[in-house]
């Protein structure tokens, strides 16, 4: 399988392997997110989750594209967990004070920064396809302007 990606088989592992984890610091996330629907407004946890997802499927469409994403996979996700399971554990306590309360509120709010900052992987990972997609519109518009003016000229000769 490491061929048909352009990787190295070692390189194919290595990210096969973050893959791995990622997938089951999705799933952590999911669960968390499901059990403690307080964290987020519904709209905040689905798009938080779409776009972890989508990053996840992507990189595992195109493990090459890994290395575009590697904040997201080494860094961001990583937060993202940890902060919601902190979150989760301490708003389910059963007495808070004034100091919870406030490390509660700065945390969700955290969490909506870094649902923006993982966004932002995800745009910098569509980079690349946005910067193809125009190159190949470029280019259809240049042969489709071709054949017009070749049209054009063969009209005129009539």
């Amino acid at each position: 399988m490491a061929e048909k990606t352009g990787l190295t088989n070692k390189e194919y592992r290595y990210i096969r392997s973050n893959l791995e984890e990622a997938r089951a610091k999705i799933l952590r996330l999911q669960k968390i997110m499901s059990a403690h629907k307080a964290l987020y407004s519904f709209q905040e946890r689905n798009k938080t989750l779409q776009l972890t997802k989508r990053l996840y499927q992507i990189v595992k469409e195109e493990p090459k594209r890994f290395y575009e994403a590697e904040d997201f996979f080494f860094s961001h996700l990583d937060s993202l967990v940890e902060l919601t399971e902190k979150y989760a554990f301490l708003e389910s306590q059963p007495v808070k004070d004034k100091k919870i309360y406030q490390t509660l509120s700065d945390t969700r709010s955290l969490l909506n920064d870094l649902s923006r900052v993982i966004e932002k992987d995800l745009f910098t990972l569509l980079n690349q396809d946005v910067n193809s997609l125009d190159f190949e519109l470029e280019v259809a518009k240049n042969s489709i302007s071709k054949q017009k003016k070749k049209f054009e000229r063969g009209q005129n000769h009539e």
